[in-house]
């Protein structure tokens, strides 16, 4: 437990000097910020574009629009930003060898794993609860009527599904070589997942359907029954992506 605790503060004061924390920080913030504001915005700025003497005219906004806009910044930008982030956590420190000392005098290699997933999930948490409550608030502040159906479902989806992301990271920089194979690797298992999801008997089972009914949830057209299959699923396959990181990382030669 000590070793857990001790690697897990490294890995914190690693974030904030590495800047991890001030661009996760800044750039869930403002995407929190700025989903309310375009949403709001966005029929004013269409009234004002005429081409060929057509204009372009759009029903006035409610607050469903606003958080459609916010998950579609964060599985585009929030979801990019994850993956530049933590996408070396793992495959930096096998290259350099910095984890070599640490092994030798004793430190498990499954913390290694565990501390890695917890200090990276409590980071993306934090932040995805800042852009959130930044998004909350300017709702609440520019439009009346702020009720949106399955809204916490459909934030957990989100959240999930980066978790099981990060989980992703770790198990592919396991398996690759290199400082950049458990990004490519990763970003390679999400376009295969996003081509599965094509599927029509595949897609409820799929992970990446966490990311992508969202906006579906918001508005009523879906419910809990449509993706607690990719729920348990995305559970599943995080807890055994991470069960397989320890076995992998533990015969890996450093």
């Amino acid at each position: 437990m000590r070793g857990f605790i001790a690697f897990t503060k490294k890995e914190f004061m690693e974030q904030i000097r590495t800047y991890k924390v001030l661009i996760m920080v800044s750039l869930l913030f403002v995407i929190g910020m700025m989903s309310p504001l375009l949403a709001k915005l966005m029929p004013e700025i269409m009234a004002g574009i005429k081409m060929e003497g057509v204009s372009f005219h759009m029903p006035d906004a409610v607050v469903s629009d606003a958080y459609a806009q916010f998950f579609k910044y964060i599985t585009q930008m929030g979801i990019i930003a994850v993956l530049l982030v933590f996408g070396g956590t793992l495959s930096n420190e096998l290259t350099k060898g910095t984890l070599v000392n640490m092994l030798a005098k004793g430190l498990p290699r499954h913390t290694v794993i565990l501390s890695k997933y917890f200090a990276a999930v409590i980071l993306w948490t934090i932040c995805y609860l800042i852009s959130v409550v930044t998004n909350y608030g300017y709702s609440v502040f520019l439009f009346e009527d702020t009720t949106v159906p399955n809204l916490f479902l459909s934030l957990l989806c989100m959240w999930l599904f980066v978790c099981f992301v990060i989980a992703l990271i770790l198990l592919s920089s396991a398996v690759t070589e290199g400082g950049f194979g458990g990004l490519i690797l990763t970003v390679i298992i999400i376009f295969l997942m996003m081509l599965l999801n094509m599927v029509p008997s595949v897609k409820e089972y799929n992970p990446i359907r966490l990311a992508s009914v969202n906006s579906n949830l918001i508005i009523g057209d879906m419910s809990s029954s449509d993706v607690i299959k990719s729920i348990w699923i995305t559970i599943i396959l995080t807890v055994s992506s991470l069960f397989a990181s320890i076995k992998l990382f533990g015969k890996k030669k450093l």
